[in-house]
């Protein structure tokens, strides 16, 4: 028979003991050892260098860039499009060519950890797609200097482009635009979510999840989203660590929406699944008021979806898009911003009277 022990909590013997121990341990070695992970990029190694089909990096990173070039020469304007998460720089190809025959320049990158850059799945932290974004935008501007540059971030693109707009050395550009911008961060997010992704990437930061079942709807566009399912280059399987840090990124974007002083327009598609609508329409009253604030347009597609810019309806933001570049101060051709001005003056109206009750 074992000895007994007796303290103040009630009786234990040696092998209830051992049983706690084993337990501790491996409770504490899944707290410390399953942290996510962050890739961090290499230190500098080489000046970054912009050629025609790819981004060299500081760290030698190699990123895929794709471009769209007026073919009668006449350039207005240059678009810098930064693609969500998942994908990559090719979701600017149909918005690419239709601006060209505006007569605007467009060029996109692969992020690090999307597309046809290496180590495509991992996720390489806020600071690095911000430097990145500063270092492409510093190289296209140079070998562009008569142009107005613009920055236009899509979904998670978008919360790049806010922060990095807020970094200590943003990029020069001549306005900024966000189309579906990823701003649902915790704060946002009801407690169950949050709690949810905290244990799992603490746990099991590797697991990865396909969003199948979700029964969610980001384009109208079937044909498109059916290439996007064939294409390799899409991720369909996203590690939860990655996901955690996209989650970090809007914590920042949402915190970095009121610091915002560019010219900027906001497209969002009121049938968007994606990014639920309070939540933008929150950072869009966390923006500046005033003589700023007249700098800045929400524009509200009543038949958009997630995936604006590639929607069966595209033509109607991407003209807007190239009309608010040419025409600053003008309404939007397709009105939407005046439908904007209304909703957030509900929006507005409503809180009012909430703070009442």
């Amino acid at each position: 028979m074992p000895s007994t022990l007796k303290n103040s909590t009630g009786l234990f013997t040696p092998s209830t003991r051992i049983r706690s121990a084993v337990f501790g341990l491996v409770m504490a070695l899944i707290v410390t050892s399953c942290m996510p992970s962050v890739h961090l990029p290499g230190k500098p190694v080489v000046c970054p260098v912009l050629g025609e089909q790819f981004f060299l990096t500081a760290d030698g990173t190699r990123l895929p860039v794709r471009s769209w070039m007026p073919e009668n020469g006449s350039l207005r304007g240059l678009v810098i499009a930064v693609h969500g998460f998942n994908d990559y720089s090719n979701f600017f190809s149909s918005s690419g060519e239709f601006l060209s025959q505006k007569g605007i320049a467009s060029y996109a990158f692969d992020q690090r950890g999307f597309g046809d850059s290496p180590d495509a799945g991992l996720w390489f932290g806020v600071e690095a797609y911000v430097n990145d974004l500063v270092e492409f935008s510093r190289l296209v501007s140079h070998k562009h200097p008569t142009l107005p540059v613009y920055l236009l971030g899509e979904s998670m693109g978008g919360a790049v482009v806010i922060v990095a707009m807020n970094s200590t050395s943003p990029p020069e550009v001549d306005g900024v635009i966000l189309s579906a911008p990823a701003v649902w961060s915790r704060e946002t997010m009801p407690w169950y979510q949050r709690v949810l992704l905290w244990f799992t990437v603490h746990t099991m930061p590797w697991m990865k999840f396909t969003g199948e079942g979700l029964a969610i709807t980001p384009s109208d566009n079937v044909e498109m989203l059916r290439q996007l399912g064939r294409d390799p280059l899409v991720i369909k399987e996203t590690r939860v660590e990655a996901i955690y840090g996209l989650v970090n990124l809007m914590d920042s974007a949402l915190q970095g929406v009121a610091k915002l002083k560019t010219r900027l327009l906001i497209l969002y598609g009121e049938k968007d699944e994606v990014i639920p609508q309070l939540p933008v329409m929150q950072a869009f009253q966390m923006l500046p008021t005033g003589e700023a604030g007249q700098t800045v347009s929400l524009a509200l597609y009543e038949n958009g979806y997630h995936m604006l810019l590639r929607d069966l309806q595209r033509r109607i933001p991407l003209r807007d898009i190239a009309d608010w570049i040419e025409l600053p101060g003008q309404v939007l051709p397709s009105g939407a911003d005046m439908r904007g001005l209304k909703a957030l003056e509900k929006l507005v109206s409503e809180k009012r009277v909430e703070e009442r009750l």
